[in-house]
């Protein structure tokens, strides 16, 4: 949109959950492929994470962070796979 500086937005109106919905049917009838879901795809019922609250001595979050840079992950990530590794 090239007026896109100009376009009063604040006169637009919103699109509903439901013309969302019919949209993203005519497209896929249309197209005859259905569409990708998006986001994470859900965990099997064994492998959900649960929401936990943990003390942890400030050296071993350090070295946690430390590694989790190193991999490019995150250091909870670390965590979890190291005391997995222990548990096997």
């Amino acid at each position: 949109m090239s007026n896109a500086k100009t376009f009063p937005f604040k006169n637009a109106r919103r699109i509903t959950d439901a013309e969302v919905g019919k949209a993203q049917k005519a497209i896929e009838k249309a197209t005859g492929k259905k569409r990708k879901s998006r986001g994470r795809p859900s965990k099997i019922a064994g492998e959900k994470f649960r929401a936990i609250s943990i003390r942890l001595h400030p050296k071993i979050l350090l070295w946690a962070k430390r590694e989790a840079k190193k991999r490019g992950i995150g250091y909870q990530t670390v965590i979890n796979n190291v005391l997995l590794k222990k548990s096997a």
